[in-house]
């Protein structure tokens, strides 16, 4: 399979020059699809809760995933693989849908602009101005706190968490008790429990696809405790067209629509840029510490957010996971296109993403949440004028339900802090501009 240096795959995609193979690069694919490949079950359940079509979302992500990864394999040439992303369609559900009263149809016209807005700032290099704007301590917090409002969103979908009056949420019972007074297992809460585990421990034996295997594992142990409905593997491919071309742009330029815009935008920004580098630097491809070809990588994720939101999924980003396939020794797009056609495959098999219960998919929130959570070792807990505000926005995700409240919490506080700490110089321009807007969005529009 690793064809001679003058193949044409050889040629289009550099192997030779960058030390690997079409086997490596096919192998490569296959690691990062199983590392990812969660989302084809967690994306259609999860945006299915705003009563979008289960089967259309489940079509518009496998189709927006292969989009992304055949851009970024075939015109950036990199190891990297999109999908719509996780927060970010937990953002659009519950902050925006369910939070809100916003139809799913405006929130996904939302998406769409925030896409044209991603490739605009792409093109004139206003995306990196504005990252490199931002401080580490707001970048990081941002991360920080979405894995805790993953966390939160598994516990509740789970079972695990029930609402308090007394104490607002509460741990929920292990056993439940019947009327005559007999007690039977609580087996959502419990099953979710062990899928943590058994995600966990095979994550720690370095066992490809960890995910999934759990989900799946918890699936197939829900169908004898009658928990989890079977509907079958395979299928024909469900239609589209509950959700395609779906976007309602009537009401969508005002100020609350406007906020739920910017922060689409923001988090994918960070999402997608920290990905990029950070995955591109452990594959060697840095080059003076600079990304070539950065415009291409760019527009995958920018074309795959306005590609998606047409079809009728929240906005498509580059995955973390690709760092597993770098691993496996991939270096190019070949890499991504092997994603692209998995996931294309993938589109047979929607019975089976829709067997799987909230109980099994909460696992994976609460894994991925683990690894977003580390973001606060980048923050400098020394500084309290740099701590205090990631603290606020860490903590105002959760407890607020809300991306948006808890970025827009960060902006006002750092600024409000340095200002008060005689420390004015150390805001950047871009971060009181921001500050200032979401301070008059509470004010005059509320929250």
């Amino acid at each position: 399979m690793n064809r001679p240096a003058n193949s044409p795959l050889d040629r289009f995609f550099g192997l030779t020059a960058h030390g690997t193979g079409v086997r490596t690069e096919i192998m490569a694919g296959i690691t990062t699809f199983l590392t990812m490949c969660y989302i084809v079950v967690i994306n259609p359940a999860t945006l299915s809760q705003t009563g979008m079509d289960f089967g259309a979302v489940f079509v518009a992500t496998c189709i927006s995933a292969a989009i992304g990864c055949f851009v970024m394999g075939l015109a950036a040439n990199y190891p990297i693989a999109l999908a719509p992303g996780m927060g970010l369609n937990a953002y659009f559900t519950y902050a925006v849908v369910k939070g809100m009263g916003v139809p799913w149809q405006v929130a996904l016209a939302a998406v769409f602009v925030s896409g044209i807005v991603f490739l605009l700032f792409s093109f004139f290099k206003l995306r990196e101005m504005l990252v490199n704007a931002l401080p580490m301590s707001l970048k990081m917090a941002i991360a920080a706190g979405i894995g805790l409002f993953l966390a939160l969103i598994a516990l509740k979908n789970a079972g695990i968490i029930i609402s308090s009056d007394a104490t607002l949420v509460k741990m929920n019972d292990i056993y439940l008790k019947a009327a005559d007074g007999a007690k039977s297992p609580n087996w959502p809460v419990l099953l979710a429990l062990l899928g943590f585990f058994l995600i966990i421990f095979l994550d720690y034996l370095r066992v490809r696809g960890a995910i999934i295997l759990g989900i799946l594992a918890v699936t197939l142990l829900g169908i004898p405790l009658g928990q989890t409905e079977f509907k079958g593997i395979v299928s024909a491919i469900p239609s589209l067209q509950p959700t395609f071309l779906a976007m309602d742009f009537n009401g969508l330029f005002h100020g609350s629509m406007i906020a739920v815009i910017f922060v689409f935008f923001l988090v994918d920004l960070f999402d997608s840029t920290g990905t990029l580098v950070g995955t591109t630097h452990r594959a060697g491809l840095l080059e003076n510490g600079k990304l070539p070809r950065l415009k291409r990588a760019l527009l995958a994720d920018s074309t795959a957010i306005v590609a998606g939101a047409a079809m009728g999924t929240s906005s498509v980003t580059p995955y973390v996971e690709s760092a597993a396939g770098v691993a496996a020794g991939g270096r190019t797009g070949l890499t991504a296109v092997t994603v692209g056609i998995l996931m294309l495959a993938c589109l047979w098999f929607s019975p089976l993403a829709a067997t799987v219960p909230a109980f099994a998919t909460a696992p994976a929130l609460l894994y991925i949440g683990i690894h977003m959570l580390r973001s606060v070792l980048e923050i400098d807990w020394e500084d309290l004028t740099e701590a205090a505000p990631a603290f606020v926005t860490i903590v105002f995700m959760p407890f607020t339900y809300s991306i948006a409240d808890g970025i827009a919490m960060g902006f006002i506080s750092y600024a409000a802090i340095k200002l008060l700490c005689r420390r004015a110089g150390d805001v950047p321009p871009m971060v009181w501009i921001v500050a200032v807007l979401w301070a008059a969005k509470f004010w005059f529009l509320g929250v």
